[in-house]
């Protein structure tokens, strides 16, 4: 029996003799095949286990449908010398790569194999990768990426750097086309971090998750500070601090079943539709406890994702970025079958507001919806945008910006729903019907205004209730002169600024009957190569 040293070694798998008839050479294949899924030391195999960590094959096979994955150069060698290399040629690498299914349709996958160079980046590595790229783009199907990898090879040099750079230029090509997702199950450092930052999703698993550009050493060496890699880079930080994860979970298993969810809800590429399904919530259900969900009192606060899932199919949402920017709620749902996207404003965040944070992750995901034609719902309950020296000088003008620029130029299907409050700027840039939403449905009790009526009547009545015998009483039926003229819940219905004023009750029947209209909705763009839009 060949030992794992000798696996690692040795040119070939060809004895003295050879195979003397075809039925050998099968079985030989199958002998070489099963050494490399089992790696070249059993050792690094249970090393890998003993950190909570899976292996590659493993976690392709939680990923994939059962029996569906079909390898590509399994057998790829790195031909690099140097540094020992020419005494170390394993087969694969140190990344699996192939296609599979994911209830039933084609995903592509690559996954780092840290058992071998630690999963580190060579030449062979990196063209492995890009070949499996290149076939996903070709075949219109989705490209996950299994992370857990120690950077560029540092013996290979220039040539893993250029490797890196082949990456990000297929992960560019791809953005809008393919869904790309990206899954942290193991370190990610140096350049290496970039790819994932230019897929769609980032997941991470605590505890065996890091990423970042310098490492704690760098760190500490130039700029004095310690800190360990979790708390430089560890999943939740990225997760609540960054912004830089999408989603974060306790273990492998629940992370790559969470994937392959978000997977059955998007379209495999740009020019297909989100899978329907069928299932057994009634479109037209009444939401008879709405109204117990959201207080009239626009002072008190909410979790608006009640509201969510009392409106879409089964109460199912899946929330991206749960705790970045947690004064905005981005969620993939369904409405009657169909994939909707839904921003909506958090009321027991910050009350609501839009800032620099709330704004950049708004506008990221109604760019991934338009991309990936899933049609936007949006909620709105917002006082404005979170006023403060810091907002300004840290730029709430341009980030603010990127959300509005991000829905003026999405083509799905858009309605809206105000369901108290929407003041000022933040009314405007929240999908409002003058930015083009298809549809602007508001709540009765709703306040769609520059500002709020004690606000206004500060600003417009401040001579009249500062000269008064009774400031107090003057500036109440001030307040209440401008809520009466202003801020009623029909006058921007009378105006032609909203569509209609609904029960609550019946929101789920409306949206669902709204967005069956809307599904061959037909809104192109001027001819050009590509927008500017705020940085």
């Amino acid at each position: 029996m060949t030992t794992a040293q000798e696996t690692m070694t040795a040119p070939g798998p060809a004895t003295e003799r050879g195979p003397e008839t075809f039925a050998d050479r099968v079985e030989e294949l199958r002998e070489v095949k099963r050494r490399v899924r089992q790696g070249p030391d059993p050792k690094a195999t249970e090393r890998q286990h003993a950190k909570g960590k899976l292996t590659a094959h493993e976690r392709i096979d939680l990923l994939l449908d059962p029996g569906t994955f079909t390898e590509v150069e399994p057998l790829r060698r790195h031909r690099a010398t140097g540094f020992g290399l020419e005494a170390k040629r394993p087969h694969s690498d140190g990344v699996v790569t192939g296609w599979g299914e994911v209830d039933g349709r084609t995903v592509f996958v690559y996954a780092h194999d840290f058992r071998v160079f630690g999963g580190a980046l060579g030449e062979a590595h990196a063209q492995k990768i890009q070949k499996v790229m290149d076939l996903a783009l070709a075949a219109g199907a989705p490209l996950v990426s299994l992370n857990d990898g120690a950077g560029a090879r540092i013996q290979e040099g220039v040539s893993a750097l250029a490797g890196y750079g082949g990456i990000f230029q297929r992960n560019t090509r791809a953005s809008g086309v393919i869904p790309q997702i990206s899954v942290m199950l193991g370190p990610c450092a140096g350049g290496a971090a970039y790819s994932p930052a230019l897929t769609d999703f980032v997941f991470a698993v605590r505890g065996t998750s890091q990423m970042f550009i310098t490492g704690p050493d760098v760190v500490a060496a130039v700029t004095g500070e310690e800190v360990t890699h979790e708390g430089l880079g560890g999943a939740d930080v990225h997760g609540g601090v960054s912004g830089v994860a999408h989603f974060v979970y306790d273990d492998e298993e629940s992370c790559l079943a969470e994937v392959r969810y978000l997977l059955s809800m998007l379209p495999s590429n740009n020019r297909e539709m989100p899978p329907v399904t069928s299932g057994g919530d009634p479109p037209d259900r009444p939401l008879d406890r709405i109204g117990d969900l959201v207080p009239s009192d626009g002072n008190r606060s909410y979790d608006v994702r009640d509201v969510i899932s009392e409106i879409v199919d089964d109460g199912d949402l899946l929330e991206v970025h749960a705790d970045w920017g947690r004064n905005l709620v981005c969620a993939l749902a369904r409405l009657g079958g169909h994939v909707v996207g839904v921003v909506a404003s958090q009321p027991s965040s910050l009350a609501g507001v839009l800032d620099i944070t709330a704004s950049e992750k708004g506008a990221r995901f109604v760019q991934f919806c338009d991309a990936f034609n899933i049609p936007l719902l949006t909620l709105v309950d917002v006082p404005g945008f979170l006023p403060g020296v810091s907002q300004e000088h840290d730029g709430i003008i341009r980030h603010g910006a990127k959300l509005l620029y991000a829905y003026c130029n999405a083509t799905v299907p858009r309605v809206s729903v105000v369901l108290r409050k929407a003041y000022g700027g933040a009314y405007i840039v929240m999908d409002s019907r003058s930015i083009g939403a298809d549809l602007s449905l508001v709540w009765p009790g709703n306040e769609i205004a520059v500002m709020g009526a004690e606000a206004a009547a500060d600003v417009i009545f401040r001579r009249e209730i500062g000269s008064a015998e009774d400031p107090a009483a003057t500036r109440a039926q001030k307040i209440e002169e401008y809520r009466g003229r202003l801020v009623h819940p029909y006058f921007a219905a009378e105006h032609g600024l909203v569509d209609d004023v609904i029960d609550p009750a019946d929101t789920r029947a409306v949206l669902v009957r709204a967005f069956a209209m809307l599904r061959h909705k037909d809104a192109g763009l001027p001819h050009r190569k590509h927008g500017n839009p705020p940085q």
